[in-house]
């Protein structure tokens, strides 16, 4: 599958997979916020058209245990629509953080149906049920 990029500045890095058979492009650092005392906004410099019917999704690397950050919203989601620029958004525990150059966050791009509601006054009954949190034992 193609998917458009564009770099919005000179430092901007067009990913690539790290290996091959790897699901995530590596995107690259290109500018570090600090938002408040906890958030820290990560830049990369690129902008995307994800085609309709596709999601792009952002993960955090693995290396992000390194650094004690976590993402804000756990996934980052961009839409087929949108045309901004990449961004993340992590909680740092320490003062350690990411630096300019940096690969981050991961982007798998993925299918997704369009889905169609349909209300109901009732749902087909499972052998789950309605057994949430922990109800399949420790």
């Amino acid at each position: 599958m193609k998917v458009k990029i564009k770099r919005l500045h000179d430092k901007s890095i067009i990913p690539k997979y790290a290996h091959d058979g790897d699901a995530g492009l590596d995107l690259t650092i290109t500018s570090v916020e600090q938002l408040d005392s906890e958030h820290i906004k990560y830049g990369f410099g690129l902008a995307f058209e994800i085609p309709k019917g596709y999601v792009g999704l952002l993960f955090p690397r693995s290396s992000c245990y390194k650094q004690r950050q976590l993402m804000s919203n756990c996934v980052g989601v961009l839409d087929s629509n949108y045309r901004g620029e990449v961004s993340a958004v992590m909680i740092g525990t320490t003062n350690t953080s990411y630096k300019v150059g940096d690969r981050a966050v991961q982007l798998i791009v993925m299918p997704y149906p369009e889905i169609e509601l349909i209300e109901v006054d009732e749902l087909n009954e499972t052998e789950r049920g309605q057994g949430g949190y922990g109800s399949t034992g420790k």
